[in-house]
């Protein structure tokens, strides 16, 4: 990263462990930065990652399809009518790539062009129910 004002022994250490899946609270103590830093460092990594990512070709063979919702935990009603939490879509081919992709709701008219789209037609597609 460009303009960083950590040491490259640092920025290594923490693109190392953002690598191996560590969250950015336990990468901050091993790489010998303040916990923040290391979440604003993640959330650059990712930015970099989404803005650099090969558009996906479509996907065949067994394809899992689901949606989930994301935010804050809320006092209020959960699952599908909560509010404040972002809806995200995902197609998951087995043993391979993931589609991801926040909606405005998880109606089928919004869902099925996405399927249509991401998934060939001979694919075996799994909806998942959680």
């Amino acid at each position: 990263m460009r303009k960083s004002r950590l040491s490259k022994y640092k920025q290594d250490k923490l693109i190392e462990l953002f690598v191996a899946g560590a969250t950015a609270r336990t990468a901050a103590p091993l790489s010998g930065v303040n916990f923040k830093t290391a979440i604003y460092y993640f959330h650059r990594l990712r930015e970099i990652i989404h803005r650099y990512d090969p558009v996906i070709e479509e996907l065949d063979g067994e394809v899992e399809v689901d949606e989930s919702y994301f935010g804050g935990r809320r006092k209020e009603k959960r699952g599908r009518g909560s509010s404040g939490k972002v809806p995200v879509f995902g197609l998951l081919k087995r043993n391979g790539k993931v589609h991801a992709v926040i909606i405005p709701n998880a109606k089928t008219d919004t869902l099925l062009p996405i399927i249509k789209q991401k998934v060939k037609p001979d694919s075996i597609s799994l909806y998942k129910y959680i």
